[in-house]
């Protein structure tokens, strides 16, 4: 499950956006995590925007407990479940990614144990899922369901690492 929305949570109160440098960022909240390959991940993700002939202004990842993710859920959805990934979009332009995807590193975990696939496989796939969101694909329906799995399938065969 994930959501698109234009409410971007306050996790931005430790600093000052407009002093960041444009790119993709990945922060730790709540959750004892260590994301690894982060210069590959960015290339890849990049790769995938430039794919989709976007650019990438601004790109956070949060990766963060159940718990945590649940909150925001509730807060800014009005949903009262758990999810593996929440994401918003906070682009102004239809060519540009900027935004804010929320993944919890307790749902990828279990989810990988579910559909028997790694952690790491898992992970990416739903960060790549976020990416889909901020690029214009839907998942309400089981034909829009399935066509956003072919799209994730279609990214991750583009990473090189």
């Amino acid at each position: 499950m994930s959501e698109a929305d234009q409410l971007p949570p306050d996790h931005h109160d430790e600093y000052d956006p407009m002093h960041e440098a444009p790119g993709i960022e990945f922060v730790v909240e709540d959750v004892e995590f260590e994301l690894g390959n982060a210069t590959e991940l960015t290339e890849w993700i990049e790769r995938v925007a430039a794919v989709h002939e976007h650019k990438i202004v601004q790109l956070t990842y949060i990766f963060c407990s159940d718990e945590y993710l649940h909150k925001v859920n509730v807060e800014y959805l009005d949903h009262d479940t758990y999810t593996d990934v929440i994401t918003f979009d906070n682009a102004d332009d239809a060519d540009i990614i900027e935004g804010d995807i929320f993944i919890s590193v307790d749902r990828i975990k279990e989810n990988a144990e579910t559909h028997h696939v790694t952690f790491r496989d898992e992970l990416h796939r739903v960060m790549i899922h976020g990416v889909l969101h901020l690029l214009g694909y839907k998942d309400k329906d089981l034909l829009s369901q399935t066509a956003m799995r072919k799209k994730e399938d279609d990214c991750l065969s583009l990473r090189t690492f």
